[in-house]
């Protein structure tokens, strides 16, 4: 009679598995919470002391580190192998199903204690799955309750499992194994090397990270391109969203959506982005977001077709009506009313509704990939505190121009360098980014503007390098300059700044983003 351990932390379809072993003819041995739950329904299981003779110790901490579980899986199926055992009372084990305490899900709550995490380091676990994993010549392993159907499917179509489907059940296993130690590994060392306050830059010697597929994409950046969405969590949807309507997520949908939720969680009056190819189009502030939409839609209105919109606010029907006839591939917000969903599907049966509850993580790393490596960095979450903005022109900026500098100044961050931004109090009036020259991103910037560069402001995500770029500002409107400072000629700019009676205040921190 054929053999099968089963000791699962995650109970899913393990009812049904084991009465269908049972009723092939095969002998359950199972432990602990397991065994409780195939006995309540009938079902006859050996529990795991019976095979060892000891009883569970130390609070279930030991329960399968025995040689008459280990032996019985790790014995090759070879006469000799068999016969040592045998000589020990011992039988073969021909499978092996485990899952693993839910470490990862533990240490992603809030304020999770560092024992509460040690307490989910599974190991008996572990060293089943490992044990049955590289003797899969001869032992099925299962770690996912979704092969359930398919091992019964085999087992009763042929009377085994082949060997294909022996060792690919043994590979999820190894990675399974693997993404676990690997949780624990990035728990554990993110906790042990937290910068003190003072050095708060500081990034850990070693990352560790596993990711899983969670969606596969139609295409990547161009339909040539295969693609999918990775995230460190298996159950995870992209972007940790829901999604009420449209249609599929693309690869650039959802980096669109990424910047453009990134850009509004750095607001906290209702604020509305707007966002084409990764950068912003138009960014506006008011009392509802309603009020905010027209706004940012008229920093430029042309680009905004077929744009992503992040909201910071509660999208009710009244918003929806707002957005007119435009053309919108996604809309994102914290929350939709019900009206404003089903008002969505139906009039616009292709854009993606994406609710994301939470405001974009700042703590996350942000990492690229280069060939052969990954870039690492703390992500740019504004100014530093502290920072202090300096008027370096003998004309100060009046109370109105303060205001539209310190919003140019945040819209500028989250448009691709080189950045320049216009803007008049709580919203962008034109935008120019991308580009690798700023006096062109001046130039985008006044062109898009038009007849809205009159009294407006300038941002500027780094110094100017000589004086065109403030030129073409003030010859077009602009009153007033927001910008890093630190150029080798930036009294050269300040003159120049001084001689058109503008106002211009330096930051000191540069915003590059690439």
């Amino acid at each position: 009679m054929p053999r099968a351990l089963l000791s699962v932390s995650d109970k899913e379809g393990i009812v049904e598995l084991g009465t269908a072993l049972t009723d092939m003819g095969w002998d359950l041995v199972a432990s602990g919470g397991t065994a409780k739950s195939l006995e309540e329904v009938g079902l006859i299981v050996t529990p795991v002391e019976q095979l060892t003779g000891l009883p569970e110790m130390l609070g279930g901490r030991v329960k399968t580190l025995h040689p008459a579980i280990h032996a019985g899986i790790l014995a090759r199926d070879k006469g000799s192998d068999l016969n040592e055992i045998a000589e020990h009372g011992y039988a073969p084990i021909n499978m092996v199903v485990c899952n693993l305490y839910p470490f990862q899900e533990t240490v992603s709550k809030v304020r999770v204690t560092l024992q509460d995490a040690i307490e989910n380091i599974d190991i008996g676990g572990v060293t089943l799955l490992r044990a049955a994993a590289k003797n899969f010549f001869r032992v099925i392993t299962i770690c996912d309750p979704q092969d359930y159907n398919q091992v019964i499917a085999a087992i009763r179509g042929t009377g085994e499992v082949d060997l294909a489907l022996r060792r690919d059940l043994a590979v999820k296993a190894f990675a399974y194994t693997r993404d676990y130690d690997t949780a624990i590994h990035a728990f554990l060392s993110q906790d042990a090397s937290t910068p003190a306050p003072e050095d708060s830059a500081q990034l850990p010697e070693h990352i560790a990270f596993a990711v899983h597929s969670v969606k596969v994409l139609s295409y990547g950046e161009n339909p040539h391109q295969s693609a999918a969405y990775y995230a460190m969590q298996s159950t995870e949807t992209p972007l940790n969203a829901k999604k009420f309507g449209g249609k599929k997520l693309s690869y650039n949908n959802i980096l669109d959506v990424n910047a453009a939720w990134r850009a509004v969680s750095s607001f906290t009056k209702p604020t509305v982005v707007i966002v084409k190819h990764l950068t912003p189009t138009g960014i506006a502030s008011a009392d509802s977001i309603i009020q905010a939409y027209p706004l940012a839609l008229a920093s430029d209105p042309i680009s905004a077709f077929g744009s992503i919109i992040a909201v910071n606010r509660t999208v009710d029907a009244d918003f929806v009506a707002a957005l007119e006839a435009l053309f919108v591939e996604v809309i994102v917000a914290p929350e939709f009313t019900q009206p404003a969903i089903e008002q969505l599907i139906k009039s616009r049966k292709n854009c993606r509704i994406l609710q994301i509850p939470y405001p974009f993580d700042r703590n996350a790393l942000d990492i690229r990939t280069v060939h052969g490596g990954l870039l690492i960095q703390r992500l740019d979450n504004g100014d530093p505190d502290g920072t202090v903005l300096k008027t370096v022109t003998e004309r100060v900026p009046t109370p109105e121009e303060f205001e539209a500098l310190q919003f140019a100044w945040k819209a500028a961050q989250h448009v691709k360098s080189n950045s320049i931004v216009l803007a008049k109090p709580n919203r962008t009036v034109g935008i120019g980014g991308g580009l690798p020259s700023r006096v062109d991103a001046v130039e985008l910037a006044v062109k898009k503007a038009g007849e809205e560069c009159q009294g407006a402001v300038m941002a500027s995500d780094a110094f100017f390098p000589f004086p065109d770029g403030i030129e073409a500002a003030v010859k077009a409107g602009v009153t007033a300059v927001i910008q890093p400072g630190g150029s080798i000629r930036d009294k050269t700019i300040i003159e120049a700044a001084n001689i058109a009676g503008i106002a211009m205040v330096f930051t000191g921190i540069r915003h590059f983003r690439h």
